[in-house]
């Protein structure tokens, strides 16, 4: 709940309007009108083609008890206006306020890939002891972050929060609203280096969560990945390493594939061990699961406890396993990819007993890494898949590669009705066929045409 004076001293705002009770306090913070529900607090941003300021009148419409504006608005009965010189500034003050007055232990969690997972299994398991709030969905700007920090109530014990980045500066304002008592850095890789230009750019970027640790926080970090690990000399937190490597604190070993139906492997730690068996299918999902675990042991849960959250875990994963045409499978992973995600799909293709095809689009945001991103890729599904499509303007990238090391099975698919009555005809039962390309390819088009009945 925000009260007026929660707006006022998280803003410095100035009530310029009221025909509600000063005393008054609001419900939950929104920014698309269509979402306000009776009592809201409604802030007009500005988008990148839409001002909020031209859906005020519809917020408070809804039932919204009041709106933080830029310039003057009508206000209706029961509703106050705050004018402020600055709505985003305002929205970040409120939920830095809001953030100084939790005692919740708020955990960061970044990286190049696999981010989202992470901070569903380490809420998961956290919640095995506390009351957890975790950042939904896509929440991972400044914007989603602040909205989700004013959803802390004195209940919360724990928040979990994932945070994005698309260019420099982005993490280190978001940890300065969030000030995360732990930050996770999954890997490093080359996703948004079309904007940010080096690699060197990214290793800043990311280390902007742990540059912004105290000294008695905790930096959580993939000791696998070299990049990540030599962020251990940029925090002054304490800091434990995740991985399969025996310079890492909290270690996989014997990881074992199940398929579609999960993987199998044993932690260890501080000279101890817990086997565990989860849900989530493929390898690469040991890794955030380590992570969680560093988390969760820092945080006096055992391995015991934490064997168990794992073995219960259930994520609303974007890879979605579906019934396909004559009897085949669709692994439909359309909703984005980097060369890491592509790889780490090729690798769970790879463990399923069948005939396996893989449809690959192309990676964007990749600049100078572009051609060897798809390079890499081509030559994995060399190893994967028994036929391989390929679609979009680096198809031909993926294709030469896959050839060059032997995949005699290569062939260009066309977007659209004639492609995806290709593919139809192209599966049989038995039949697995992965499906992965970055958002803008659509694929999830291609997906939906083929399980239509």
């Amino acid at each position: 709940m925000i009260s007026v004076r929660d707006v006022w001293e998280g803003t410095g705002s100035v009530l310029v309007a009221s025909r509600g009770d000063v005393s008054a306090t609001f419900t939950n913070p929104a920014i698309d009108s269509r979402s306000v529900q009776p009592g809201d607090l409604f802030f007009a941003l500005h988008g990148e083609h839409q001002d909020g300021h031209d859906f005020v009148a519809d917020a408070l419409s809804r039932g919204a008890a009041g709106a933080v504006v830029e310039r003057p608005m009508e206000v209706v009965d029961g509703a106050s206006l705050f004018h402020t010189s600055d709505s985003l500034e305002a929205l970040h003050g409120i939920a830095t306020q809001q953030r100084a007055r939790s005692n919740a232990r708020v955990i960061g969690v970044t990286g190049s890939v696999g981010k989202t997972t992470c901070k569903e299994i380490v809420a998961a398991v956290l919640g095995r002891k506390y009351e957890v709030l975790k950042s939904e969905a896509n929440y991972n700007t400044d914007i989603g972050i602040a909205l989700t920090l004013m959803q802390l109530t004195p209940e919360h014990e724990r928040a979990v929060l994932e945070l994005a980045m698309y260019d420099r500066g982005e993490i280190a304002l978001t940890a300065q609203i969030a000030a995360p008592s732990v930050g996770i850095v999954t890997n490093i890789g080359p996703v948004h280096l079309e904007r940010v230009g080096w690699m060197g750019g990214i290793v800043e970027a990311k280390a902007e969560l742990v540059e912004a640790l105290s000294a008695d926080g905790l930096a959580v970090l993939n000791g696998d990945d070299a990049r990540t690990a030599t962020l251990a000399r940029r925090t002054r937190a304490r800091t434990v390493l995740f991985g399969m490597s025996e310079q890492c604190n909290v270690r996989g070993l014997d990881v074992q594939s199940r398929g579609l139906d999960g993987i199998s492997f044993r932690i260890e730690a501080d000279g101890a061990s817990v086997d565990v068996s989860c849900p989530l299918p493929g390898k690469h999902h040991v890794y955030p699961a380590l992570a969680a675990a560093a988390v969760a042991l820092d945080d006096g849960i055992s391995l015991a406890e934490i064997a168990e959250a794992l073995s219960e875990v259930r994520l609303d994963q974007r890879l979605n396993v579906i019934a396909g045409p004559s009897g085949s499978t669709i692994i439909d992973d359309s909703y984005n990819a980097s060369p890491a995600a592509m790889l780490a799909a090729l690798d769970l293709l790879r463990e399923l007993d069948g005939r396996r095809i893989a449809v690959l689009g192309d990676m964007r945001e990749l600049g100078a890494a572009e051609e060897e991103g798809h390079r890499s890729v081509g030559r994995r599904a060399a190893e994967c898949c028994d036929v391989l499509f390929v679609v979009g303007d680096c198809a031909e990238i993926t294709a030469a590669a896959a050839r060059e090391v032997g995949h005699a099975d290569v062939r260009t698919l066309s977007v659209g009705d004639e492609g995806t009555q290709e593919l139809r005809s192209e599966l049989r039962e038995g039949d697995y066929a992965l499906i992965k390309a970055s958002r803008a390819l659509e694929l999830e088009k291609l997906v939906k045409a083929l399980v239509a009945s």
